[in-house]
């Protein structure tokens, strides 16, 4: 048997035989799952801490809310995010009987102190003068930095939020430690009924390549569109 009919009769073990291939369906679903409410939960998060350190700069009476807002960036942002999700799962809520919303829950508070620097950053690159002008049109504080505030920040930011949405995406892969069947623990599935390595996390590893590449395409084509709206 040659080079070729061992790969044919690899591939056959590793995919085929026993509905094998089911392993990496099941992990990519679970993949995307919780990287979409994960990125939700996020945003919501990073957009209120944003708005705290906005806020607390403007209102020196209320500082305390830059001080929340700077202990969770800091503790979360200088632990691993496979600590934070052992933490969840096995102590704060070891009660848990479904590891995938617990992983939603841990990545999305992760995700949350990454967010809200994008956020901040891009809010505070809009000119003071927007929120003055908008002031004197007679809109209130929240009105101005809902309706013209942060629609241009969004902008601003969507190349960053674009590259925090891939890096969840890759960072989802660390969730086995929570014995989530993620598409990383379903290569490895597939390696301890096979003993076989290279098929199966080549395969992982070309799935995330493509989702990566589809996320980067939408993106690249969103940000045309909005270009064009600039200048329309």
């Amino acid at each position: 048997m040659g080079f070729l009919g061992e790969l044919q009769q690899k591939f056959t073990d590793d995919f085929i035989v026993k509905d094998r291939y089911m392993e990496l369906v099941i992990g990519l679903r679970n993949t995307v799952t919780i990287t979409a409410f994960a990125l939700i939960i996020g945003i919501s998060i990073g957009l209120v801490l944003a708005m705290f350190k906005i806020i607390a700069r403007e209102k020196k009476d209320l500082k305390i809310l830059d001080v929340i807002a700077d202990i969770y960036i800091t503790v979360i942002r200088g632990t691993p995010v496979v600590l934070q999700l052992m933490i969840w799962f096995y102590v704060v809520l070891a009660f848990a009987k479904d590891p995938i919303p617990v992983a939603i829950l841990g990545f999305g508070i992760n995700s949350g102190a990454y967010v809200a620097e994008i956020f901040r950053s891009g809010i505070q690159s809009i000119d003071k003068g927007q929120m003055e002008a908008g002031r004197s049109l007679g809109l209130s504080y929240w009105t101005t930095m809902r309706y013209i505030i942060l629609p241009q920040a969004f902008k601003n930011v969507l190349p960053a939020l674009g590259n925090e949405f891939i890096a969840l995406l890759k960072e989802t892969s660390v969730a086995g430690y929570i014995a989530v069947h993620d598409l990383t623990r379903g290569a490895y599935n597939i390696r301890n009924m096979t003993y076989d390595s290279f098929l199966p996390l080549i395969a992982s590893a070309t799935i995330y390549l493509v989702m990566v590449m589809i996320i980067s395409s939408l993106l690249s084509a969103l940000e045309r569109r909005l270009r064009q709206s600039d200048r329309s």
